[in-house]
């Protein structure tokens, strides 16, 4: 009996290992440099097929929002907020109960950054998401990038 319950122990560990989704959103980060002075930094997430990830303007009730913070740069001012890129849509959720914002396929989020100094230097910081489907959600995810601007 001891044999059978560390067999059935180990079978469900080994299914909840391996049974786990992958993560169905990539990330890439990237700088452009526009001028002297002036970059565009992109944030982009690619999705799989049938996933979909939320807004920055998604409204409170709904899913987590897209947020991205950058850490304190004293060579760096970033300008505004970052725009959305991509193709967005706009729905009912009916498991939050409001119409939330999404993209799916693919988001660009593009940061104007303006480097005070003629100095070479990073920036870094979080972007932190939440992807569903029509059948389930991953908890938010935090990831943590370092943009090289040179």
């Amino acid at each position: 009996m001891k044999r059978f319950f560390l067999v059935f122990i180990l079978s469900a560990v080994v299914t909840a290992c391996f049974g786990q989704a992958a993560d169905p959103v990539a990330l890439s980060f990237s700088a452009k440099k526009i001028n002297a002075t002036t970059y565009e930094v992109h944030l982009t997430a690619t999705m799989e097929e049938g996933w979909h990830i939320y807004s920055q303007t998604t409204p409170d009730g709904g899913p987590v929002p897209t947020e991205i913070t950058f850490k304190k740069n004293p060579l760096l001012a970033v300008e505004g907020s970052p725009k959305e890129i991509g193709k967005l849509e706009q729905r009912h959720e009916v498991l939050f109960g409001v119409d939330v914002k999404q993209f799916s396929g693919k988001v660009d989020f593009v940061q104007v950054v303006k480097v005070k100094a003629n100095a070479k230097t990073n920036i870094s910081g979080t972007v932190k998401f939440m992807t569903c489907n029509d059948e389930m959600c991953m908890p938010p995810t935090s990831v943590p990038f370092n943009i090289s601007l040179k």
